[in-house]
């Protein structure tokens, strides 16, 4: 009997600590989650700064292009009041629309000769565009994260534990429109 109970507690003990490494994977993939997400809020923040100093810029050579200089300004206002409880899918959206906006700003400086040779707009456009690169990496990297993180919590026998400590999947950050998908249109016209 001593050994058959032996025996049993260590299968318990066995199955203790597969469940606490199950567990302790699933901890490291929802922070690695949070770490992505946060990683996005600053190259967001980083945005949002930088779109002040580019409108001004612009408004000094292209004061009647009045809807533009709004479009943006809304657009920002929209994108930094999304709320930290939003999810994904609400962030994504108000970035989308902030994106093409920025992209109709761009677009502007065709237009505007003195202002696309304003050293000033060019350090801000390529600021602004190294800025979108690494939103697009921190994305990236957020929905990898969030990849693992959902594989984990679906897969048998982790999705055990997931069930019992109430392991919730998260949204990845993706453009459910169409037309933010698509790069702003460019046009250079000949004075």
């Amino acid at each position: 009997m001593g050994v058959g109970i032996m025996v049993v507690l260590g299968l318990v003990v066995v199955v203790l600590l597969w469940a606490v490494a199950i567990y302790n994977r699933l901890v490291r993939l929802r922070v690695n989650c949070d770490n992505g997400w946060s990683q996005i809020d600053v190259q967001l923040k980083r945005r949002y700064d930088l779109i002040p100093n580019l409108v001004e810029t612009v408004k000094g050579y292209a004061a009647h292009e009045r809807e533009a200089l709004e479009a943006v300004i809304n657009a920002r206002a929209r994108a930094m009041g999304v709320g930290s409880a939003a999810g994904a899918a609400a962030h994504a959206e108000a970035e989308g629309f902030l994106g093409a906006a920025l992209g109709r700003l761009i677009a502007l400086s065709e237009a505007y000769p003195d202002l696309k040779a304003n050293q000033n707009f060019q350090s801000l456009q390529q600021e602004l565009a190294t800025t979108e690169n690494k939103i697009g990496f921190a994305r990236q990297h957020y929905n990898d994260c969030v990849a693992q993180y959902s594989t984990a919590i679906q897969q048998f026998p982790s999705n055990i534990i997931a069930g019992m400590f109430s392991f919730k999947p998260r949204e990845y950050f993706e453009l459910n429109e169409a037309a933010q998908r698509e790069a702003p249109k460019v046009s250079f016209s000949r004075p």
